[in-house]
C-alpha cells in the first residue's frame, strides 16, 4: 500500500498538515509521502484531485482504496490500517 498527502506549501492549511503528519510518524513510525500538487499534474489529474489537502491509500496496483479531502484530516488509526 501506498498512502500520499498532496498539499500545497505556504498556504492556510499547511502547519495543520505538517504537524498531521509529523504525530503520524511519532505515533507510528511510518512515514506519509507528500506531494506537491503544483509538480505532480499528471498524479492530481490521474486520481482528480482538486481539493487540498488530499490523502490517497493506493493499493499496489494504484487503485484507490480510501480518500480524504479537505482541512478535516482523518484520524491517524485510520490511515495507519492502510500503511500496514
Amino acid at each position: 500500500m501506498r498512502v500520499v498527502c498532496v498539499y500545497r506549501d505556504n498556504q492556510d492549511y499547511t502547519r495543520s498538515v505538517t504537524d498531521w503528519m509529523e504525530n503520524f510518524y511519532r505515533q507510528t513510525g511510518h512515514q506519509i509521502e507528500s506531494m506537491d500538487p503544483d509538480e505532480n499534474t499528471n498524479f492530481c489529474e490521474t486520481y482528480g484531485i482538486v481539493e487540498y489537502p488530499t490523502i490517497l491509500a493506493l493499493d499496489n496496483q494504484g487503485s484507490v482504496r480510501e480518500m480524504w479531502r479537505g482541512r478535516d484530516l482523518p484520524l491517524i488509526n485510520e490511515v495507519l490500517y492502510y500503511v500496514i
